[in-house]
């Protein structure tokens, strides 16, 4: 018999699937944006079923909140034309459908070893949150990698930085150290006119 619990699972993965298929699908950018921002969100309500809160606070915070944002502010505010750069997406459909195919067969297998043998959470852990036991394992068995991540992360935004004030002649480069030396005279120039000069009507020639 199906519970309730059950059938919103059902409902909330019916929604995420359709709506990642409406994310690749879709001609207009707009609606792609808004159909990833409800993929989101279902797949938040998934985490909750799943006991998770913290993962769906996250997913909804930070991507939702701020990267799904910021992407359909510029989506929105950028002229691009998006069928030019969807040309050839039925030539390479079949080569994606393979790559998506033998991921996940990976997953697949991946998660039948044994250490993703779910039989052996099956009691609830009732005295720890789901907050602590991610930091407890993420600070404890794979702080190593989680200081990789971070060192690679720190690297991608310095090179980030050092892409954009590189020195181009297309580049509007503000100097932040000619800013704060500038003075008051750099910026206003007081201009004297003489006032008591009358204004002399040019002569305009008579036509014969």
């Amino acid at each position: 018999m199906i519970e309730f619990k059950d059938f919103i699972f059902y409902f909330l993965s019916f929604v995420l699937i359709a709506s990642g298929l409406s994310v690749i699908t879709s001609r207009n950018p707009v609606t792609a944006a808004l159909s990833l921002v409800l993929a989101f969100f279902n797949a938040a309500g998934i985490w909750i079923l799943l006991q998770a809160e913290f993962l769906a606070i996250a997913l909804v915070l930070v991507y939702v909140g701020a990267v799904m944002v910021l992407f359909l502010f510029v989506v929105m505010m950028l002229d691009i034309n998006f069928d030019k750069l969807r040309e050839g997406f039925w030539d390479y459909l079949p080569m994606a459908g393979f790559i998506g195919v033998l991921m996940m067969v990976e997953m697949v297998l991946v998660f039948q070893t044994k250490k993703f043998n779910l039989s052996s959470f099956s009691d609830p852990i009732s005295n720890i949150s789901n907050t602590e036991m991610i930091g407890n394992t993420l600070y404890s068995n794979y702080v190593l990698p989680f200081e990789l991540a971070s060192v690679i992360l720190l690297i991608a935004i310095v090179s980030a930085i050092a892409l954009t004030l590189r020195d181009r002649k297309d580049s509007k480069k503000i100097n932040s150290a000619d800013q704060i030396a500038v003075k008051r005279e750099d910026r206003v120039r007081l201009v004297q006119m003489k006032s008591e000069e009358k204004y002399i009507k040019p002569k305009v020639k008579k036509k014969t």
